[in-house]
């Protein structure tokens, strides 16, 4: 899956931490802002495969409560986020944000427990893409959109019929939840700072669905093997990716970064293929390559709507007083 989440770690977050031993983030920024971009992704789609592979372990819900828990722990600690002096406004923002942080991945790992990954974050990323859409309002995007169910239809083939149903359904849900994890996003960036209200989702998010994990794995949770490989889907799913994306910010505009992002459903692909042996047929491919497209000019059309706007007044300047 994807981590949205990432570009809000901000950098004052992170330097309150000392680099660890051994590659610290000036090694890794010497892959360059490309590099670091793709490294994040792969190191994402590598740990939902991983992921998948210890479902039968600690069951889907089960490796989501290990995830969100050492998530929520790494974050806290780098954050050390203000419990004081926040409005009820401001909890309750945070805690829809954990909500639906939780409600995305839960209903994803419930996803790829059913279809391949690739396929899986390719209908999730529809939730995301149909936003963009909307959000934008240009006749153009009917173009992305129309590329977007093209894929679908080639994915779902007739009725989805190589896919189970239940696992699309997951999927498209997840996708519906990662973009109300936008929405949510922005707001408690405004009303929190740094990356505190990350931090406090997070935990909000593990809290909420550490029930869940428990009830359907109970004890297993707690044997070490088990431990360990969550913690390793943890990181490399969640804590890696925003330390290297984080770094890539820092030498990339954020309209390559999003197109970048916008490879993902690729990559999971190539992830699903080489981890857990899940090949995909041509028509598959081939729809997961028009929905790649699709996102990738819904992005770069809303970047260009907003730097019309930026520029506007600097030409109104320009062209000299306007009548009225």
């Amino acid at each position: 899956m994807s981590t949205p989440e990432a570009a809000a770690l901000s950098e004052a977050a992170l330097t309150r931490t000392a680099e660890p031993a051994g590659r610290g983030p000036r090694d890794w920024a010497s892959l360059g802002p490309v590099g670091l971009v793709l490294a994040g992704g792969i190191s994402v789609q590598f740990g939902g495969a991983l992921a998948v592979g210890l479902m039968p372990r600690a069951g889907a819900l089960g490796v989501v409560a290990l995830r969100l828990l050492v998530a929520a722990l790494v974050l806290l600690v780098v954050c050390r986020p203000r419990l004081r002096g926040h409005s009820r406004a401001d909890w309750g923002t945070v805690i829809v944000f954990g909500a639906t942080m939780a409600a995305m991945n839960g209903l994803f790992y419930q996803s790829v427990a059913r279809i391949p990954l690739g396929p899986a974050v390719t209908l999730e990323v529809l939730g995301p893409l149909a936003l963009s859409v909307v959000s934008s309002r240009r006749a153009v995007n009917l173009l992305w959109a129309g590329l977007a169910l093209g894929g679908v239809f080639l994915l779902g083939g007739e009725g989805f019929g190589g896919l189970d149903p239940l696992g699309v359904a997951f999927a498209l849900a997840a996708g519906a939840m990662w973009a109300a994890y936008i929405v949510f996003s922005a707001r408690t960036g405004r009303r929190f700072p740094q990356a505190d209200g990350l931090a406090l989702a997070m935990a909000v998010g593990a809290v909420l669905f550490l029930p869940l994990g428990l009830a359907e794995s109970g004890a297993k949770l707690l044997d070490p093997v088990t431990l360990a490989l969550g913690a390793a889907v943890a990181v490399l799913s969640s804590v890696l990716p925003y330390t290297l994306e984080l770094l890539a910010l820092r030498r990339m505009p954020a309209a390559t970064f999003a197109v970048l992002m916008s490879l993902e459903p690729a990559v999971a692909a190539g992830a699903g293929f080489l981890i857990l042996d899940q090949a995909l047929s041509a028509v598959q491919a081939l729809a997961i390559a028009l929905v790649v497209v699709a996102s990738m000019g819904a992005v770069r059309t809303q970047v260009g709507r907003s730097r019309a706007r930026r520029a506007e007044p600097a030409d109104a300047r320009a062209a000299g007083p306007q009548p009225g």
